[in-house]
């Protein structure tokens, strides 16, 4: 890599930083899953946020959308949402004698879709057919969908009456599964010091824009990975298959997820290349909703990190 383009590089780093850092100035005492959330983002995935109301969802993908300088949209799911009213329809306009489609909010650069378990099948595998396919086809005609493109979805784990939960094969749309938790006892002291106010959503300035977000998404792609670390990726997915622990292991495509989120996140600590660190570091959240078992899985997924040999 030439001086300039080393310069470049370092100054996409540093500006993607400062926005994880303005997102820390919202979100207070989360700065790990701050980063696992970027992570997501950089890595081209969507990502599902699963935990109960009250602690910050979706304040983090406000405040990421700003960060970022990304397009927003909200969408509050209920069993009578219709996959028109996530992805658009054609409207007859009669003067014209001609139908015209509207957009729906799936075409904003940042989607956050609450509580996703409450809409029907139906409304869920429309929207997940379109994270996948990156487009829209409404009679026929196809809508690409905006670029970057950011899906954050949350769901309620603990509250199911009134819900629709997604199979695993639907889960599995989504690149990384993550919980925000409640804050510990410090930042808990210094919200209810506050009243609750911190730092204002309008007052938080974008540090990064469409363009850089597209130009780190090829960068975290450029990032290397040597043969052993391909070889410790392989010997973790085959341990999900054969320890007998999990009901189902991980698929290849959840292995090709594995890498493009550890990429992300060596890239977000300044390397060109990837250490078992990395992977280790986003294990659990890209792997958990893929796997299947009867007991207590963060343990298991823990025990299998550690029975697995770095070579």
């Amino acid at each position: 890599m030439g001086h300039i383009a080393r310069q470049a590089a370092d100054h996409r780093l540093e500006a993607a930083r400062r926005a994880m850092a303005h997102v820390a100035h919202v979100v207070l005492g989360k700065d790990h899953e701050i980063t696992l959330a970027f992570t997501c983002l950089f890595a081209k995935g969507h990502l599902l946020i699963e935990d109960i109301p009250g602690v910050g969802k979706t304040t983090l993908a406000r405040a990421m959308a700003r960060a970022v300088g990304l397009d927003f949209a909200r969408v509050q799911c209920t069993a009578d949402l219709l996959p028109s009213d996530i992805l658009g329809a054609s409207v007859y306009l009669r003067d014209q004698e001609r139908f015209v489609f509207h957009p729906g909010a799936v075409f904003s650069q940042v989607v956050l879709v609450d509580e996703i378990s409450r809409a029907g099948p139906k409304t869920q595998s429309a929207l997940l057919e379109a994270m996948e396919e990156h487009q829209v086809t409404v009679d026929g005609v196809s809508h690409p969908l905006p670029q970057p493109f950011f899906v954050i979805a949350t769901q309620n784990p603990i509250e199911q009456l009134g819900t629709y939960p997604m199979p695993e094969s639907q889960l599995d749309r989504f690149l990384m599964r993550m919980h925000v938790g409640y804050p510990d006892r410090r930042v808990e002291h210094q919200l209810l010091e506050r009243n609750g106010s911190q730092a204002s959503l309008d007052d938080l300035e974008a540090a990064l824009d469409e363009r850089m977000v597209l130009t780190i998404q090829e960068d975290v792609g450029a990032v290397y990975a040597a043969s052993p670390v391909i070889d410790y990726i392989l010997a973790l997915v085959t341990a999900t298959r054969e320890s007998g622990v999990f009901r189902l292991g991980l698929s290849p495509r959840a292995g090709l997820a594995l890498l493009r989120c550890a990429r992300a996140w060596a890239w977000l600590a300044g390397r060109s290349h990837v250490l078992p660190e990395d992977i280790q570091a986003v294990f659990e959240p890209v792997a958990a909703h893929r796997l299947v078992t009867t007991g207590g899985q963060g343990m298991a997924i823990q025990e299998l990190l550690h029975s697995v040999p770095v070579r």
